[in-house]
């Protein structure tokens, strides 16, 4: 299961972003995946607990959306939201596309909450 290992990537991206941003916890993750991009949404939802286990993500909400795959026709121009085995233009017909979405796998948004800096512990 590969998705664990693109999880624990996924991970030292997102502890780095907290760090940076002072975080004292993450609320949330939101990821966009393509349905050619090789990884399964519903395996990542499983070994997501795995790799944010004892890290600052830990209790975070894993957000997935499923993207669609959508191409453009060479011949005619067209853009389409076609199925991951027809990629095909659906006005035409032709066969000569160009895949405009559907491989990504996007970190697009992390909700994070910062430490108040004035309830430090003197």
């Amino acid at each position: 299961m590969h998705e664990l290992s693109i999880c624990q990537q996924m991970m030292v991206q997102v502890n780095e972003i907290a760090l940076q941003n002072h975080a004292s916890s993450i609320e949330s993750i939101s990821l966009q995946i393509g349905p050619l991009s090789g990884v399964e949404a519903t395996l990542l939802k499983r070994a997501f607990p795995f790799a944010a286990a004892h890290t600052i993500a830990e209790d975070a909400e894993l957000i997935i959306e499923e993207l669609p795959v959508v191409i453009q026709c060479n011949l005619c121009g067209s853009k389409s939201n076609t199925t991951p085995n027809k990629l095909v233009c659906s006005h035409c017909g032709d066969y000569h596309t160009q895949l405009l979405s559907g491989d990504e796998m996007l970190l697009t948004n992390i909700e994070l909450t910062r430490a108040d800096p004035a309830r430090k512990n003197h």
